[in-house]
């Protein structure tokens, strides 16, 4: 057993993800945290808020670790570890999940090693325990509150727009820990990227050729008490350069366009910005070639009937 030096602090993150979602969520880990997720898990040498994630569910900042309970206890016992109004959670962080009774036990024993005054139902500290690869895990537990599932009740919604998790996917690998870097969403619909950048506080503006389309989205962000960054108009008259650009490319559902246009989109979006991150129906990998960008990523995702394929382009 060990404790780990505060100058050495890590991180164990624990991920879910649907069948359909899941090389969104493996793209979106690797640019937040810049290595790959193998298993549903990750131990990170750095910080990464869990809200910020659809697919993150809980981060325990590591105290100790060891190869059983005990250690982790004796550890506890010996730092006379002392909280008020805490909780001790299991936490599954692996598909090997124990039974509700072992981990209730478990929970105990290590709750009844801290010292001070614990709270069931309204905890202002949670300390989590875990085994991982044969270890066991204990430290302070956070978890995603998911509160961006709000944003499924805005006022206006097209059931061809990407879902929210999606959208606040795209965002993080869009940006990854560069937040204060420049977005432009230059085909943004009724806004549904927009929201979720901006709830993260990431520099963003929006532009929606057309009218009624964009209007809707602008009630959308108003609804949310959010700036209106929308203008309407053609993406073709932005003069501003951004560090990165999101296109979820029209397929023409309400508004008819050519693959002559969708090319023209991605060309234009060259021009505007140093990179992009786009969603196409198509694999459209020669197409967003010809209009001079690189393909570093690439992944899908489905919604129904429907194959999204989503390119990284520098």
């Amino acid at each position: 057993m060990f404790k780990l030096p505060q100058t050495e602090k890590k991180y164990l993150y624990t991920t879910n993800y649907s069948k359909d979602e899941e090389s969104l969520c493996k793209m979106e880990i690797k640019c937040l945290f810049n290595k790959p997720l193998n298993e549903k898990h990750l131990f990170s040498d750095f910080y990464v808020d869990t809200c910020r994630s659809p697919f993150v569910k809980k981060c325990i900042s590591i105290m100790y670790t060891g190869d059983t309970v005990n250690q982790i206890i004796d550890q506890i016992t010996m730092d006379k570890l002392t909280s008020i109004n805490y909780k001790v959670i299991y936490v599954n962080a692996t598909d090997e999940n124990i039974g509700f009774h072992e981990g209730r036990s478990i929970e105990f024993e290590i709750g009844s090693s801290i010292l001070g005054e614990a709270e069931m139902k309204n905890p202002e500290i949670i300390f989590g325990i875990t085994k991982v690869i044969n270890k066991w895990v204990f430290g302070e537990c956070e978890s995603n509150t998911s509160e961006w599932l709000f944003h499924n009740k805005k006022p206006f919604s097209y059931s061809n727009a990407l879902k929210v998790n999606v959208s606040r996917a795209l965002v993080n690998i869009a940006v990854g820990n560069t937040l204060d870097c420049s977005v432009v969403d230059p085909c943004c619909g009724i806004g549904t990227v927009l929201i979720e950048a901006i709830s993260m506080k990431v520099n963003i503006k929006g532009y929606e050729i057309n009218p009624y389309i964009g209007e809707n989205a602008k009630a959308n962000l108003r609804y949310f008490g959010y700036e209106d960054i929308i203008t309407i108009g053609d993406m073709n008259d932005i003069e501003s350069k951004f560090n990165v650009a999101i296109v979820d490319l029209p397929y023409g559902i309400f508004t008819q366009i050519t693959p002559g246009e969708q090319l023209a989109i991605i060309s234009s979006t060259r021009k505007i910005a140093d990179r992009m991150v786009i969603i196409t129906f198509e694999d459209m990998e020669q197409q967003i070639i010809s209009a001079g960008f690189h393909i570093d990523d690439r992944c899908t995702v489905s919604k129904g009937t429907f194959e999204r394929h989503i390119f990284i382009c520098s």
